[in-house]
């Protein structure tokens, strides 16, 4: 199962629609405080819609409790960091079924003092140099669908139907 990480989002909508997709992928999300709003706020359900009742969040007070709990026991797991000052594209990684990728806040990213320990398992997502950085949610989901496509789409339903017509071919 992949796992959505984020350290310290700030804007409820970002982590409302984060969650919705973590929850159409089957992917735990964690967050790593300080947030930026409380779990209770009506944006970050509005954003998630009826969905957050069903997902698989987990919360930690800090950067070191989080690798404390999910790393101590699991060594095969690697924990990718998407930012936009790595050397590596997204597409470059080979993502395991139960590796972390981790996402920071909205205004700066993911701190230099973390990065600097992981600079192997930096990704960045390309674009043109005129723009900081693309939407936090938006970038969720496209290392996720990525890696996510990398292992089969595992346990996701691969076809769709109408549900008042018939298909004419």
């Amino acid at each position: 199962m992949m796992n959505i990480v984020l350290h310290q989002p700030e804007i409820p909508a970002n982590t409302g629609n984060i969650g919705r997709t973590c929850v159409a992928t089957g992917t735990v999300l964690h967050l790593i405080e300080p947030l930026g709003f409380r779990l209770t706020g009506k944006e970050l359900r509005r954003a998630g819609m009826d969905y957050w009742e069903h997902l698989d969040v987990r919360r930690y007070m800090n950067f070191e409790e989080f690798l404390e709990k999910n790393f101590t026991d699991n060594p095969d797991a690697k924990l990718w960091m998407a930012t936009t000052k790595a050397k590596k594209v997204y597409t470059e990684a080979v993502f395991g079924e139960n590796d972390f990728i981790m996402f920071g806040r909205e205004s700066a990213g993911i701190p230099e003092e973390i990065l600097v320990d992981y600079e192997d398992t930096c990704i960045r997502i390309p674009m043109r140099d005129k723009i900081r950085s693309l939407n936090l949610s938006n970038s969720v989901s496209i290392v996720l669908y990525e890696a996510l496509r990398q292992q089969g789409f595992e346990h996701m339903q691969l076809e769709g139907a109408l549900h008042h017509r018939e298909w004419r071919t």
